[in-house]
């Protein structure tokens, strides 16, 4: 496995998100499962894995930890705070409550310490800023956890490149994630540059368009299908009218793709891997044998001529990435006012 920095890490160009082996995208699988699903990705060469406490509100943490604090020594741990379960009331369902207060992120790490089983998280991201909370505040209190042993680097989730230099003059960021795939190019209207500039590692998360780019809805029948909790559902780009017209989009990736060789989803992955050594993709799976297909992508040489026609394809794309109410709560530059 080809090696990238994250950081202050040198980690396979190719991690592993562990949100989907226990909730978001369809069924989960059983926990027995996913953790051999842990267990390959670590035998076939990857060194970064990344999870949050939000996942499963806990149980993607639990799994981790069960799965691979044994071989701890062997990879990066990359995990987040900030969003976190809120408590239910009157017998309503707990949902997810945004909080970046420095006694909550405190407090979600010292959870999160015990269910990844391991004394220290390498790189700790804040998964979403809390806009009521100052960005120094939240970072100062992840600079805390560093000076304090229980964290390695700092990192950020879908922010902008002015917050990311705010809280880069607090402590240094060792990373930024956000979504970033042949579909979704929002971080290189300013995130991305700003990260060049700070020497700060990009890791695009969602690398395969949430499974569309890989073929797993290839048409309107499979979205219908999605379970009722399935987190695409809500999402503008998979609702009737963007996704009849997306379809057209995935034709031309499958065409390109035979045309270079490669699976889709490996296209989308090598498109993502040649946009610089600084990034680093973390597609998430519940199949080993697509964890496989995944990790082939960084032996995937794609032609200028290649890397032209996918570029192309992302003003064929129609819908926002996210729902009114997520899009409220991330910070993130957007392709539609950059366009105004």
């Amino acid at each position: 496995m080809q090696q990238r920095a994250l950081g202050p890490f040198t980690v396979s160009a190719i991690g592993l998100g562990c949100m989907n082996i226990c909730h978001a995208y369809g069924t989960p699988p059983p926990q027995d499962e996913a953790e051999r699903l842990l267990l390959a990705g670590l035998d076939a060469g990857v060194t970064h894995f990344d999870t949050a406490a939000l996942y499963g509100f806990g149980i993607s943490e639990t799994i981790v930890g069960r799965a691979l604090a044994p071989h701890r020594r062997r990879f990066t741990l990359a995990s987040k705070c900030g969003m976190t379960r809120e408590a239910g009331d009157g017998g309503v369902q707990p949902g997810r409550v945004i909080d970046g207060r420095p006694e909550a992120i405190r407090a979600t790490c010292e959870g999160s310490l015990r269910r990844l089983k391991t004394d220290v998280i390498d790189l700790y991201y804040l998964h979403r800023w809390d806009k009521q909370v100052p960005i120094e505040d939240s970072v100062g209190a992840l600079a805390d956890l560093v000076r304090a042993g229980k964290v390695r680097a700092i990192g950020l989730s879908e922010v902008s490149a002015a917050t990311l230099r705010r809280a880069h003059a607090v402590h240094p960021v060792a990373a930024l994630q956000t979504e970033y795939s042949p579909w979704t190019r929002n971080p290189e209207i300013a995130v991305l540059a700003a990260c060049r500039e700070l020497g700060v590692s990009f890791v695009a998360f969602s690398p395969l368009g949430r499974g569309f780019l890989a073929g797993a809805l290839p048409d309107q029948a499979a979205v219908d299908a999605l379970p009722e909790k399935d987190i695409r559902r809500p999402m503008p780009r998979f609702t009737p009218g963007h996704f009849a017209r997306n379809l057209a989009l995935l034709a031309r990736i499958k065409a390109i793709a035979a045309e270079a060789g490669c699976t889709p989803a490996q296209l989308a992955l090598a498109w993502v891997l040649h946009q610089g050594e600084d990034i680093l993709p973390i597609p998430g799976t519940r199949s080993v044998a697509h964890l496989h297909e995944n990790l082939g992508a960084a032996d995937v040489r794609l032609s200028a001529e290649v890397l032209a026609q996918v570029d192309a394809l992302a003003v064929a794309v129609s819908g926002h990435r996210y729902a009114e109410q997520a899009r409220r709560e991330v910070d993130t530059e957007d392709v539609a006012t950059a366009d105004k």
